[in-house]
């Protein structure tokens, strides 16, 4: 018997047939989100439990056989499909999705890493609390995914990225061992904070099979505030007189570029677009504090000098849930729109807040001047410093390109070079991944460098986690 039948032989026996899938049954499972790589793998397990998870890596570990974890595959980076040698396992947690416990006195939720981002915070609000971490995904991304990649979303401004939302966690290290660190202390100063190798570590260095993760106050009604202007070099006149007015009470603050408005309104025309297309930038601001009338007046003030200053050209102001909403559904179609209208080189990239204006006006020059044929479209958390700059081509321009691969790699680093110039990062908040392991080598110090390779090569020497993935050969 090959290694790679006893490997399959030995799965089935731990899991149950049914909860190993081989052949057609695991396409879903070896494609990425946007169809730019598939993988092959000897089969797909799907494990219920931590115990499963432990007994499947042992085997993986006796016979050297590598190992994806994969959450929900909604990875923009290439980190949740296998690699194209066939002698690897997909690893999928989606069986082991339960929310184990929710206490809201101290503030906590425990959650299997399988868990739908959706169902955490519906369980959270059942009792009162929120559990701040939100992105456009969250209907389908699993926790364990989350973790794994420090993910950010929209309200980092307000509560931090994904590492500072999380209290404990219990992992499965790469030869089977189970650490259960499931603790939900706030402080617990005793030696290395061994948590924090895990989250953003993508899977490279153990499997996440449980979180315990820190829940706040609900936050009650909101209101969002949609502003429209022309000037990027505006944008810190009018957005440092609302931070100082509103401080904590500013949830997210999401920049999205004219450009965007009329992509997304190009696939999605149902979209209620409450402004003039032509409008270069728009910036979406979502408030909890206080009642809603007062919210209102306050930013009325606010933006009301903003204008007369001829800072903005046009505010509005949500009056209900329904309206807020319809505001918000403008920003979270951005990624399906981009996926069918051509082909976009998105850039996760962060700067300095104070060189955002700087760092759009260069990078804009730059694409005008080297890639004539493309499109710029910018959507971003401005509160935090992270920008999605995306240089799109429509279809018919992208085909007409006489060497599309060497473009594409133009593109990027042109735009990864004005970052980095600028003490900024190439990823922000979507990880490494497969796609950017160049961009490690590329602008990681090499002392950086050798420490990750240091501890990659303690817990995983072999190199059969996640392997080419966040880490240069």
């Amino acid at each position: 018997m090959d290694v790679d039948h006893q490997v399959l032989t030995e799965i089935q026996a731990c899991l149950g047939e049914s909860f190993v899938k081989t052949g057609a049954d695991t396409e879903k499972y070896l494609e990425d989100f946007w169809g730019r790589a598939r993988g092959e793998a000897i089969c797909v397990a799907l494990p219920g439990s931590t115990q499963d998870v432990s007994a499947v890596l042992a085997i993986c570990h006796k016979h050297k056989i590598a190992v994806f974890p994969q959450g929900g595959n909604t990875s923009t980076c290439l980190g949740a499909v296998p690699d194209t040698s066939g002698r690897s396992i997909v690893l999928c947690l989606s069986r082991m999705n339960r929310v184990l416990a929710v206490d809201p006195v101290d503030g906590s939720l425990t959650a299997e890493a399988g868990c739908i981002l959706a169902d955490i915070q519906a369980a959270a609000a059942n009792v009162g609390k929120l559990f701040p971490l939100s992105l456009g995904a969250e209907g389908s991304c699993q926790i364990g995914g989350n973790v794994s990649t420090n993910a950010g979303g929209t309200a980092v401004v307000r509560y931090g990225n994904t590492r500072d939302l999380v209290l404990g966690m219990e992992v499965v290290l790469p030869d089977g061992r189970i650490w259960n660190g499931l603790r939900t202390l706030r402080k617990n100063n005793t030696g290395y904070d061994l948590k924090h190798l895990f989250i953003g570590g993508e899977g490279s260095l153990g499997v996440i099979t449980a979180v315990s993760l820190k829940l706040f106050p609900g936050l009650g009604s909101m209101t969002a505030a949609l502003i429209s202007f022309d000037d990027i070099a505006n944008l810190t006149a009018f957005t440092e007189p609302l931070k100082r007015a509103f401080d904590t009470s500013i949830i997210a603050m999401e920049l999205i570029s004219g450009s965007e408005v009329r992509i997304v309104k190009a696939i999605y025309p149902d979209i209620v677009v409450p402004y003039d297309e032509k409008v270069g930038w728009f910036l979406l601001v979502d408030l909890a504090a206080g009642e809603q009338d007062d919210i209102s007046d306050r930013l009325q003030e606010i933006l009301g000098t903003a204008m007369e200053n001829g800072q903005i050209s046009d505010v509005l102001i949500s009056s209900n849930e329904s309206q807020r909403a319809a505001i918000w559904k403008l920003r979270h179609t951005v990624t399906e729109a981009h996926k069918k209208y051509g082909m976009g080189m998105s850039h996760d990239i962060a700067v300095p807040i104070a060189e955002i204006p700087r760092f759009l006006q260069v990078a804009r020059q730059k694409v005008d001047e080297a890639f004539a044929a493309a499109e710029v479209a910018v959507v971003g958390h401005v509160g935090d410093g992270n920008l999605h700059y995306n240089v799109m081509f429509e279809k018919s321009r992208w085909e007409s390109l006489s060497d599309p691969l060497q473009t594409r790699r133009d593109v990027f680093k042109a735009i990864y070079d004005i970052a980095a110039g600028m003490n900024g990062t190439f990823s922000a908040e979507h990880g490494i991944g497969a796609l950017h392991v160049a961009e490690m080598k590329a602008y990681k110090p090499v002392v950086e460098l050798e420490m990750m390779r240091g501890i990659k090569a303690l817990f995983d020497p072999d190199n059969r986690m996640n392997p080419g993935r966040v880490i240069p050969a």
